[in-house]
């Protein structure tokens, strides 16, 4: 049987030089090769099965086997540059915060659209195709398709232009950008950077606007004014904004326990210390349970190597926590069980905004109401203010599954990492990057389940660094895989594995 050249689910979209049918010599005799190999191991285990009086044969090491070409080139320099200052433009909208560059309002469409173009060109003359197509890709175009599909049946048709194209259409040509050029660690240490820079300072801004009273405008009331991210779009509103640190607060954590540096080590802490803070005087309920969901996956995962250490950081970050805690934030979280409690009422009008977007998911189960359009169905107009049921009302309940599926792909391939490395000091980075982005990716989807934001960027970054760090990970370490003959997952290799240790134990009988 020959090797499948799927197996590391990076197929291109459209056959190309990576795609399937235009293979090189060399890679068809690697994959010839392969299935001589695998079908030469699989004959001899059985013979030796067969044998009472021999020991199973150890199958033979070979470095002839190669990953899909794919993988190893790098290209897409200059696409990366394009995307670096996208990626500040989106974040820091400069034209904000410079008075000179008050005019440039569409720096974001002009960057995205210059990076698109040499995305295209790159891509096609690096790989011959669209796009590789993992099964991230596959959830997001199947995510286009939905709402695409769920336009025709909307109440206001308009309204489902409007977000298709100004939110997800956006978020799904970046993402195919992001899934394509994150190839390197310098690139995806250099986006992970980027941002954390930019949630020091949200975070900051939003601990010192808390202490003057700075509280943004639209408050309810005296009792329910709360701060405002300083940069407005994304992190504006004060739940979107906690939502953000929540995701940024593992990956710090992760950055400074994968490093050797002392003060790198300080310097990550300390980011994650403040956007802690941050996270607690948004007063954001959402963004607490986001925050602790993703505080017991990394004690639960850290703790596999020192559980001693990590319930000792875990207390430490509790005790921290209550004593930066202001007085009102219990009351405040009080009301995620008691709706009474919340003085201002919002805890109800989610909760009856929950239920509707639940009914209208069931009444119209196939394309939703359409996509924007929730606010029609919905009592004084509100949004779902629940990311799931609002792909579910809008685009149908099959969108919902590839919502969900987005997300979880990802989980599995970090998994995978973390327990190829976790005996493997050498590969500390591969380690804890791998944990901080489950941390992340959990926090995002539990903090997600209180707020509109399946449509945007949030999400799908976390996405693309995840598939990203999973492709560097192939690309560095499989063909040691290979030659320890973990590479293909066939119905022989775990019991040819238990019966080889179980008989060099002296635990087995003949085979």
């Amino acid at each position: 049987m020959p090797l499948n050249p799927d197996a590391l689910d990076y197929e291109s979209l459209v056959p190309g030089r990576s795609g399937r049918g235009r293979e090189s010599d060399a890679q068809v005799d690697a994959w010839s090769k392969a299935g001589k190999l695998k079908s030469f191991e699989e004959d001899q285990f059985k013979a030796s099965s067969s044998e009472t009086d021999q020991q199973p044969t150890a199958p033979p090491i070979t470095h002839e086997i190669k990953s899909p070409d794919w993988l190893h080139r790098r290209g897409h320099g200059l696409t990366f540059v394009g995307l670096f200052i996208f990626s500040i433009v989106l974040y820091y909208r400069p034209y904000e915060l410079i008075p000179a560059l008050s005019s440039l309002t569409q720096m974001a469409f002009v960057t995205g659209i210059a990076t698109l173009v040499i995305y295209a060109i790159s891509q096609m003359a690096v790989e011959g195709n669209l796009t590789a197509r993992p099964k991230e890709i596959n959830m997001v175009l199947l995510l286009g398709i939905a709402a695409i599909l769920s336009m025709p049946m909307a109440v206001s048709i308009d309204d489902a232009w409007k977000t298709f194209s100004e939110q997800l259409l956006k978020t799904i040509v970046i993402f195919f950008v992001l899934i394509n050029v994150i190839r390197t660690e310098m690139r995806l240490k250099l986006l992970l950077l980027l941002v954390l820079v930019v949630s020091i300072y949200l975070s900051v801004s939003a601990i010192n606007d808390y202490r003057l009273g700075a509280f943004g405008t639209g408050a309810l009331a005296t009792h329910d004014a709360r701060i405002a991210g300083r940069i407005k779009g994304l992190f504006e509103n004060s739940n979107d904004l906690a939502l953000h640190l929540v995701t940024m607060i593992p990956i710090a954590l992760a950055l400074a326990l994968a490093g050797r540096n002392p003060l790198k080590k300080l310097v990550y802490f300390g980011a994650a210390a403040i956007m802690v803070g941050a996270v607690i005087v948004t007063f954001s309920r959402g963004g607490f349970i986001g925050l602790v969901a993703a505080g017991l996956l990394l004690a639960r995962r850290l703790g596999r190597k020192n559980r001693v250490a990590t319930t000792t950081a875990l207390v430490f970050a509790v005790i921290v926590f209550l004593a930066m805690a202001p007085g009102a934030y219990s009351g405040r979280l009080s009301s995620i069980f008691n709706s009474s409690a919340d003085l201002t009422g919002s805890s109800s009008q989610r909760t009856e905004v929950l239920k509707r977007s639940v009914w209208v998911a069931l009444r119209y189960p196939l394309f939703g109401v359409g996509i924007g359009n929730f606010q029609h169905k919905s009592p004084r107009n509100l949004v779902t203010h629940n990311a799931y049921t609002q792909v579910a009302s809008e685009m149908g309940i099959a969108a919902m599954v590839f919502y969900i599926l987005l997300q979880v792909y990802p989980l599995r391939r970090l998994r995978l990492i973390e327990n190829e490395t976790y005996l493997k000091p050498e590969r500390r980075k591969f380690y804890y990057l791998s944990i901080g982005l489950q941390a992340s990716l959990v926090g995002f989807m539990v903090s997600s389940f209180f707020g509109a934001v399946a449509y945007h960027w949030y999400v799908y970054y976390l996405v693309a660094y995840a598939v990203g760090l999973h492709r560097m990970y192939i690309m560095q370490f499989e063909p040691e895989r290979e030659a320890a003959g973990k590479f293909w997952e066939h119905p022989f290799a775990k019991k040819k594995e238990a019966l080889v240790t179980g008989q060099a134990a002296g635990e087995l009988g003949p085979a």
